[in-house]
């Protein structure tokens, strides 16, 4: 152990005392490290680090039965129960776990470590799977329920236990690649043809990167208000508790550098704790930082199922902070009351 890894170690131990409730993402924070490098610190005690053999461990979530999938990034945290099921890794692009409950888009190359959690919590241990990028900032978590199997974890934690059980730990700095074109640079009325022919949802990307557009941007520059237009961000409160009386199934989806993840379903109970609007449900929680949203759309696109309508939320960077949609699968129609409720706000 060297010298700056035990004072980081003594340091958080001291501010656990002081402030027992301190999330380790926020602890990391006040400490000036990742959070990778403070959990780190625990490897041997109630940190186990593991192989960094990604698709292997994700394609074995299964046999741990109901667990809840946490993903986040600054401004949002997206917690969901459920059973990993369907994995598919065959894409060089992006892995997938399309299921009711747990449906994730996932991009390993953004992937660089992996650590089993074992602690004691007011209530009970808590065990999980935590995996971080080279940044050392948090892709993915993975939480043991009370109807998960504990036996199966600890198989697993054997299974890909790395012989690497050092407490040392390192991040790089990973840039924020978002620099803008100047609009005159822009091919504008190409890129609102290309806008106005769109066939699918999923080729709005490739248009992004077609035009050399980012993502605010083209949504300044969409052809008209009904393709995209701004609004105040209370209108994501308006739309939450809507869809949560008209009992309207909504898509969640919140994301980072290397992980998505999808909710798909009602919404039920939704509350405000100071600057954070919540959904409380037993497997779905939604945890948004109001107060760090600079931009929020109405976002639609033409598919060869009929417009599909979104509000997409972003922070000052530009980045994406969520999206919400109307339940839809390819084939079928955006249901007439999702289009009902966005046409209210």
């Amino acid at each position: 152990m060297n010298t700056v890894t035990n004072n980081l170690k003594s340091q958080w131990e001291k501010l656990k005392a002081t402030s027992p409730n301190l999330r380790i993402r926020n602890a990391a924070e006040q400490l000036g490290v990742s959070e990778a490098t403070l959990l780190a610190t625990q490897v041997g005690e109630t940190v186990t680090r593991l192989r960094p053999e990604f698709a292997e461990i994700l394609s074995d979530i299964e046999k741990l039965e109901k667990v809840m999938a946490l993903t986040r990034n600054e401004e949002c945290v997206h917690e969901r129960k459920g059973i990993y099921l369907n994995a598919d890794f065959s894409s060089p692009h992006a892995g997938l776990f399309v299921g009711e409950d747990i449906d994730l888009r996932i991009f390993l190359s953004h992937w660089a470590k992996a650590f089993a959690v074992s602690e004691k919590s007011e209530h009970g241990d808590r065990k999980s799977l935590q995996f971080f990028g080279k940044d050392g900032l948090a892709i993915h978590k993975i939480y043991l329920t009370k109807d998960s199997n504990d036996l199966a974890f600890e198989e697993l934690v054997l299974k890909y236990k790395s012989d690497d059980q050092s407490i040392d730990e390192t991040a790089v700095e990973v840039p924020l690649n978002i620099d803008e074109k100047a609009d005159a640079d822009i091919d504008v009325a190409g890129f609102q043809a290309a806008w106005e022919t769109l066939k699918d949802t999923h080729e709005f990307f490739g248009m992004l990167r077609k035009f050399g557009v980012t993502r605010t941007q083209a949504l300044r520059l969409a052809p008209n208000e009904n393709y995209a237009k701004k609004v105040e961000k209370d209108v994501i409160v308006k739309m939450l508790e809507g869809a949560a009386v008209a009992k309207l199934p909504i898509m969640v989806f919140v994301g980072n550098r290397g992980n998505i993840q999808i909710h798909t379903g009602r919404v039920r109970k939704t509350m405000w704790h100071g600057d954070w609007f919540n959904i409380m449900d037993p497997d779905f929680n939604l945890h948004l930082d109001m107060s760090k949203i600079a931009q929020t759309w109405i976002v639609r696109k033409p598919t060869e199922d009929g417009e599909v309508t979104a509000i997409e939320v972003f922070n000052e960077m530009g980045e994406i902070i969520v999206q919400f949609f109307g339940k839809r699968k390819p084939g079928i129609p955006e249901l007439k009351e999702w289009k009902e409720l966005v046409a209210t706000l």
